[in-house]
Parts: C-alpha cells; structure tokens; sequence
C-alpha cells in the first residue's frame, strides 16, 4: 500500500466527495474548494490519491499520481435544509450509497479512506467494516440524527474525525479535544491587490442561512452596490433580497471559477459576511483576505476565528446591521497587505496538508483507540 518517498512513507488515499453535485458545479459549496485545495496540497507531499466523486465531476489537477473514480446516482437531499429531527433518508437510485460502494471496493488497498460528506452512512460505517475511514467533518450541528453518530463515533475513536474551527467542533459532545486542522488555499491563484476602491462584496451560496439580506440592507444604507458571487440556490429568496433594497444595488456575479472569482473579489473595499447560522469555516472570508479585501462579519461560527478584529477586518455582533453598516465605513482604513500576511501564515494549501497528513498518520497509529 505505501511505498517509501525520500525517507518518509507516501500513502496510498482514497477520498470521497460529497453526494451533492459534481466536482465543478458549485453544488457542493465550500467542501469543493476544500477537497480541490487538499488534492493538490497531498499530491504536492507525494501521495498517491483515488478520488471517488458524481458523475460529471472535474478533477482539481491532472496528476499521474491522482485516479478519478465516478459514479451517477440520485443527489442525497442536504441536511442544511432539513429539520433537525428529520430522519436520514436515501433517495432511489441515491448516489451516497454508490459513492461508498465504490470507495470501499478501493479502500481495502489504502491506507485510508477519506470522507468529505457530511451525512449518516460514513460516520455509521465507520466501527463496522476494517477499511480505516476518516471524516473532516465540513459543517456544525445541524440535525440530531448527526449529533447522535458523531458522539458515537467520537466515544468509539476520536481519532477518525477532524474539524476546521473549534466553534465548529464545540457544537458536538467529544470525548476528549477536537482535532483541528483548519483550511488552505492555493495562494498562487489569489493574486494581492494593493487598492481597491471597488464596491462592497458578498460571497456564498444564496439561500437563507447566508444571510444576504443584511449585507443588501448595508449596502442600500450606505448607497454603493454590492456584487454577489454564487449559486442562487433559492431563486425565490434571491429575488426577495433583491427587490428590499433599490434597483441596481445588488450585482449577480453567479458562480465563477478561482481565477475569475479572484480577479473580481479583488477590486472590493470590504466583504461582508453575514451568516445565520453556525458557519464550520469560513472559506471566503480567507479567500477575500488572500485578494487583500478586509472582511466585516458577523461574530458567529468559524468566521469569528479567522478575522482579526481591528487588523484584517472588524467582527460585530450577530445579526446588528447597524454594527455591521458602521464596521463597513471603518474598514476603509484596514491594511490590505496585513490580510494577505495572515493567510499567507494561517491557510496556505501547504500548511492544510501538512495538518491533515498528521492527523490520519496519528489517527492509523496503534493507541488507546480501536484501530489495530
């Protein structure tokens, strides 16, 4: 299964995608950034990766040491949109089953098996089959039937689960401190730019718990416009946002590939981030930091551990538009570079690696848990 790389142990993965939309379709949110940035970051540490993911699903990076592996299949329904006692419920012809059925059929050949859904059947898999699953666990608590298999999960072994914050981790009851490995990012495709004079921005899938109407209301009050990156994922939410605040305030960007998302986030004064619930991470927020973009968000979640209030950004108190309207005026004079220096330290695409590497070699070591 490994094979020796210059003195250390290169190890043979196989991680699975999540069963909502393929890899390229923005369906996923912030789980395909985070598998497409880990990809590159592993194969760069010089291991060997099968990628399990949905039919029509594009790899992060061509790779002679990366297999694409797909499977079609029903979307499993997600659990942000889904009462919290809602029972787990697999579609017919589902793809989370057949993910599985694949990535275990490839699992007894690695080292470990790596999930990056949030869903019941992995987590329930996990003390059942001798295959070694992982789980980076991409979400906080959102439904009791989760809760209930992560608390299992983490009083059989711990070790097979890590997170990205610890306000992410502390929505659950572990046994012992979470493991948290944060996020990374390929900075060489977020280029820093030093002014940036341009409008306001929002960034995120466009429902809900996402919260746009309280940046609209920002950038209604404040008469500049506010451009929006992402899928419209609720279309009647989105044209409810759209029609509180004046005509021509909001600017739909859609849902735009690295590159181009980067070219655009740049030229923004400030981003703001307005989420409604427990967000596990935060991936824009950095993602704006990296362009030089001051963020002003909301003190809730995983965001409130990545702006550095005063220095990359200002955090206010959850739900206060007014807080978040002056918080905006203030960021005008923030350090552009003071943002691209923090992820630079924080959430590169190698650091993330590094940290993840560690985690499942630690988690595969003999110990106090039941892997043999």
């Amino acid at each position: 299964m490994s094979v020796a790389l210059g003195g250390s142990q290169s190890m043979n993965l196989v991680l699975v995608s999540t069963p909502i939309g393929h890899l390229g379709s923005g369906r996923g949110g912030g789980v395909e950034l985070t598998l497409a940035s880990l990809v590159r970051g592993l194969l760069a540490r010089g291991h060997h990766l099968t990628l399990v993911a949905p039919e029509g699903s594009i790899p992060p990076v061509i790779s002679d040491k990366l297999r694409l592996e797909t499977v079609g299949g029903v979307d499993q329904p997600s659990w942000q949109h889904a009462d919290r006692q809602a029972a787990m419920t697999i579609p017919d012809q589902g793809l989370l089953p057949r993910l599985w059925e694949r990535a275990l059929a490839l699992g007894g050949e690695a080292d470990a098996v790596l999930n990056f859904g949030y869903d019941w059947l992995p987590l329930w898999l996990t003390p059942r089959i001798p295959e070694r699953l992982f789980h980076l666990v991409s979400m906080g608590s959102v439904a009791d039937v989760i809760d209930r298999q992560i608390a299992d999960l983490a009083s059989w072994d711990q070790r097979r689960m890590a997170f990205h914050t610890q306000a992410q981790a502390s929505d659950f009851h572990l046994q012992s401190p979470p493991r948290l490995v944060g996020n990374g990012f390929d900075l060489d495709t977020y280029h820093f730019q030093a002014t940036g004079g341009g409008p306001l921005g929002w960034a995120g899938r466009v429902a809900p718990e996402k919260g746009l109407e309280d940046a609209a209301a920002v950038a209604a009050g404040l008469g500049e416009p506010l451009w929006v990156w992402g899928v419209r994922e609720d279309l009647a939410y989105a044209k409810h946002v759209e029609a509180s605040v004046p005509a021509g305030t909001i600017h739909w960007r859609g849902f735009l590939p690295t590159d181009a998302l980067q070219a655009e986030l740049g030229r923004c004064r400030a981003l703001l981030n307005t989420p409604k619930w427990n967000e596990a991470y935060g991936n824009v927020v950095v993602e704006a930091l990296a362009c030089g973009v001051p963020v002003v968000a909301y003190a809730r979640g995983g965001p409130a551990e990545l702006v550095q209030h005063g220095l990359t950004g200002f955090l206010v108190a959850p739900d206060d538009v007014a807080a978040l309207q002056e918080a905006t005026v203030q960021a005008a004079g923030l350090s552009r570079q003071a943002c691209r220096h923090w992820v630079e330290a924080h959430a590169s695409q190698a650091v993330f690696a590094e940290r993840v590497e560690a985690w499942i070699r630690d988690g595969l070591t003999p110990g106090d848990g039941s892997i043999p």
